[in-house]
C-alpha cells in the first residue's frame, strides 16, 4: 500500500532511472480522479496500444472511454511522454486475486479473477506504442524504457519486480501487452539490484531539414484549390494503393482527390467521419509527401 507520487516526485524518478522524457502541457494535473479516488497504489501496469500515432488517443480517449487513457506513453524510440497524472482510463475492472497478490509481494496467478475491482485507482498505467499482432517489434530501445519506467516506479514506492503487471493478466478481456511479462518482470528485477544507469546514447547529430512536407492544415484542401502539392498528394496516394482517380492526379482539389485520402484515412483503421478524405495531421505525417522547396 503506498501513497501515490506527487507529479514532480515521480518525474525526477523516471529521470533518475534515465528515462527520456517528454512533458506534454498540463500532464501534472490532468487525469480523471473527480471520478473516484487515486490510491492507495499498489504497482506498476503495461499495455500495447493496437495501433500507431496513438498519441492523441492517450491523451485525449474518446466520447465513450475519456482521457487520458495512461499517465505515459512509450514510443518506439524509448521516449516516454507523459501526458497525465493521477487516476487515468487505462485498466478498467479487474482481478481482486491478482490485486491481493500484489500487495503481499506474492506470485502473479495464472488467469485474471473476475472483474471485481477497480485497477484505475490502484495502478500506475503505462501504454506502449505497438499493433500487438505479434508481427509488429518492440525495439530494444522501446523494452528498455518500459524496464526503466517500471523500475523507477518500483523503486520510489520500495516494490519488488512482482509489482509490474499486464493488462492481461489484469482481465480476461484484455491480450496486452503482446510480450513476456515473465521475462519483463525479470529484467525489472535484476535492474532494481543495482543503482539506477543512464542509457548510453549516439552522439548528437547536427539538425537536418526535413525531408517530408509539413501539413498545411485541413482548409488548405478546400474544393478547386490548385497546387502543385494536390499533385504530390495523388501520387502518394496512387503509390499507397489508394488512387481514386480516372484521370490524374493533378493540381486541382477534386472529388476524386477526397475520395482517395478517404481510402487513405480507411487504410489507416479510420472510420466514419474521420475517414471523410479531408487530411488530417496524423494521417498526413504518415503519408509522408516528399518535400519539393
Amino acid at each position: 500500500m503506498a501513497v501515490p507520487l506527487t507529479a514532480d516526485a515521480f518525474v525526477r524518478a523516471l529521470r533518475a532511472e534515465g528515462v527520456r522524457v517528454r512533458e506534454h502541457p498540463d500532464w501534472k494535473t490532468r487525469n480523471r480522479n473527480h471520478k473516484g479516488r487515486w490510491g492507495p497504489v499498489h504497482g506498476v501496469m503495461l499495455h500495447h496500444t493496437a495501433g500507431r500515432d496513438s498519441l492523441a488517443l492517450c491523451r485525449d480517449g474518446t466520447q465513450s472511454l475519456p482521457g487520458p487513457l495512461c499517465i505515459g506513453l512509450i514510443g518506439k524510440d524509448g521516449t516516454v511522454q507523459l501526458l497525465g497524472h493521477g487516476r487515468t482510463n487505462h485498466a478498467g475492472n479487474g482481478s481482486a486475486a491478482l490485486l491481493a497478490a500484489v500487495r503481499a509481494d506474492a506470485d502473479v496467478p495464472t488467469g485474471p479473477g473476475p472483474d471485481a475491482v477497480d485497477g484505475n485507482a490502484h495502478f500506475y498505467g503505462f501504454e506502449i506504442e505497438n499493433l500487438g499482432d505479434g508481427r509488429d517489434p518492440y525495439p530494444a530501445a522501446q523494452l528498455d524504457a518500459a524496464e526503466r519506467v517500471s523500475a523507477a516506479v518500483c523503486r520510489a514506492h520500495g516494490w519488488p519486480a512482482g509489482s509490474v503487471v499486464a493488462h492481461k493478466e489484469w482481465t480476461r478481456r484484455k491480450i496486452d501487452p503482446s510480450f513476456s511479462m515473465a521475462e519483463m518482470r525479470g529484467r525489472v528485477a535484476t535492474r532494481l539490484r543495482t543503482a539506477p544507469t543512464t542509457p548510453t546514447r549516439p552522439p548528437q547529430k547536427p539538425p537536418q531539414e526535413p525531408v517530408y512536407e509539413p501539413f498545411p492544415g485541413a482548409a488548405f484542401f478546400a474544393p478547386g484549390r490548385h497546387s502543385p502539392l494536390i499533385t504530390q498528394v495523388g501520387r502518394r496516394l496512387v503509390a499507397e494503393g489508394c488512387g481514386r482517380y480516372t484521370i490524374g492526379p493533378g493540381p486541382r482539389w477534386t472529388d476524386a482527390d477526397r475520395a482517395s485520402y478517404a481510402a487513405w484515412q480507411r487504410k489507416l483503421g479510420y472510420s466514419g467521419s474521420d475517414a471523410d478524405g479531408v487530411p488530417g495531421r496524423a494521417s498526413w505525417d504518415r503519408l509522408r509527401i516528399p518535400r519539393t522547396s
